[in-house]
Parts: structure tokens; sequence; C-alpha cells
């Protein structure tokens, strides 16, 4: 276990050869980028890129075909836009890593092979956590298990002010990448970053913890195989793999949050679209209080949340070997 103080500064990736940008006017635009999607790929994949790496917002894109002599400026120029989404479509390569960045909730991550990019049901993770301890709390002590990208702790940093805050990866590049994006938002110092297994990351603050958020790994092993090739070629296996039944990783989270969180504290979690019932379960058995499932923007229960009792007497027993992966 080891301590990563987040003080990395933000880099500045070397701009891809070819994206010193480009003038041109809008009906050579949306006829290039009719070329573009010839080739293959999703509309809005390609619609992406130009946003991301181009500079060209969607709905500035709308109001072109009104306006077809308008002139604009590309952040890159056509050649350069048009490797990266050969790159994409020839070897599935994800956008976000081609460009370096991806936007989750109001921000823009900084996102490279070894890390995972952040989805947008995640975004709902830092919803539920902020609802749950409004006026309850004033100054929590929260932790992000797994923070990956940093996604998770970019966002609550952001939204609880007064909190003190840790997070924690097994995988040093992601720790590297989750104080990079520390940085870009101006949270260097408020967070700090530990490399370890789970709760084993933690110890030091175990018994203190008021917030604990995690998206671990949850996909069932067999499954890996059918996954996007996007995704199954270039995300990182640790951070996909959940195991023969998809529940390693929560397992061992939920057996040690009994020890790990303060009393009362709260415990929530991402999981698979079809795991709530068996998530629900793991809560109960491990004794915490409180086990409520709650549904992602389409309705599907993919999130799981339970509290440590308040009363000595329900404590759960301490489980040393769930406090590790």
């Amino acid at each position: 276990m080891a301590f990563l103080p987040s003080t990395l500064p933000s880099p500045h990736a070397e701009p891809e050869p070819g994206l010193a940008g480009e003038s041109l006017c809008a009906s050579d635009l949306l006829a290039w980028r009719r070329t573009m999607l010839a080739l293959g790929g999703r509309p809005a994949d390609f619609d992406w890129l130009l946003d991301l790496a181009g500079g060209i917002p969607w709905a500035e894109l709308q109001l072109l075909r009104l306006r077809p002599h308008q002139p604009l400026r590309l952040r890159g120029d056509r050649a350069g836009l048009e490797a990266l989404w050969r790159r994409h479509l020839q070897h599935a390569e994800p956008l976000q890593y081609l460009v370096g960045l991806c936007p989750w909730r109001d921000l823009e991550l900084a996102v490279a092979p070894g890390v995972l990019i952040p989805r947008q049901e995640t975004e709902l993770l830092v919803d539920l956590a902020c609802a749950e301890l409004a006026g309850s709390c004033p100054a929590p002590l929260w932790a992000d298990l797994g923070t990956g990208s940093g996604c998770l702790a970019v966002a609550l940093a952001q939204a609880l002010p007064t909190g003190s805050a840790l997070a924690s990866d097994l995988s040093g590049e992601a720790l590297l990448q989750a104080s990079v994006n520390l940085h870009r938002h101006g949270l260097g110092g408020r967070v700090q970053l530990r490399q370890g297994d789970w709760w084993q990351a933690l110890e030091p603050w175990w018994g203190q913890l008021d917030l604990v958020v995690a998206n671990p790994p949850y996909i069932p092993s067999a499954l890996l195989a059918d996954l996007d090739p996007v995704v199954r070629d270039h995300e990182p296996c640790l951070a996909l793999d959940g195991g023969a039944d998809g529940l390693a990783a929560i397992h061992s989270i939920v057996a040690g949050a009994g020890r790990a969180l303060a009393p009362g504290g709260l415990l929530l979690l991402e999981h698979h679209h079809d795991q709530s019932a068996a998530v629900l379960s793991l809560l109960d058995r491990a004794g915490l209080d409180q086990p409520s499932a709650h549904a992602d923007l389409e309705g599907v229960l993919r999130f799981a949340a339970a509290r440590r009792p308040r009363s000595a007497e329900n404590t759960p027993s301490p489980e040393p070997t769930g406090l590790g992966r």
C-alpha cells in the first residue's frame, strides 16, 4: 500500500500530426462529413469527434446546414481528424482515447489507455451521494474506491467542498490519470490518492468514513468476450472483469464495509444491470442497514446503497478477508 500525493501537473498532450487548424466554409465541412461517414461508423460518434477534436459542437453543426456559406475554423485540420476516424474504424480504438478527453457530467476529463472511460450512468452516483448526505453531514470524510480516471473523485470534491476526501486504486496508472484530472479542475490538494486493494488502501481511516462510493468491475468473466471490441480490446480488464458471477469485487467491498465505514456511514455501489437482487442480499447478509436499490436514467436498477448500523450492538463483526480484492 502506498500514498500517492496528488501533485502531478496536468500534461498537455502532443497534437496529432495535421491538427494545426483549418479554415473552410460550412458546405465543405458538411460534404466532408458525408464522405467520412461513407467509410463507416455512427454519425453520433463522428459528430463527437468533430466536437472534441475539431471544436464544432453538435448544436453549431446543426445550424451550419442552414448557413452553407458560413466560414468556420476547425481546431484541427481534416487530414488529422480523418486519421483519427480511420483508426477508430479500423482498430475499434475508443475515440475518447484517441482524442484524450471524455465529457462527463459538466466536466471534461482526460482519459488514456489503461483507465476505464467514464460512463454516463455513473454520473448518478454523485447525485445519489449528495442527496443522501444533504443536511446530515456538513463536513464528511468520503472515499472513492477504485477511482480510475478520478471522475467520481473530481465531481464529489466539487459537490462537497467542505468534506475531506480520499481516492484509491490498485492501478498506479489509474492513480496518475486521476491526479491529472484533479489538477485539471483545480482540486489537486483536496483529494488524497492511495494505492492498494479496496479497503486496504484506506486502513488508517477505517471506522471514520461517512461516505464511500465505488464503481467496481462487475461484468461476469464469461461475458467479456461478447463486449463491443471498442471496450473488450482496449479498456483495462482490471476495471471490467468481475469474476465468475460478476460480484467478486462487490463481495469484497460489502464484506469490509462494516469495519471501514463510520457508524451510520453510507456505501453506494454501481453494479451490472441484472445484479440488483444479489447485491441487496449481500448488503443485508453483511449486517448493513437500509439496503436500497436505485435506478439509472433508463429505469434499470443499477445502484445499491446501505449504511453501517449506528448502534454498537448492531455493528457487523469484522471480516478481515473482505478488506482486500
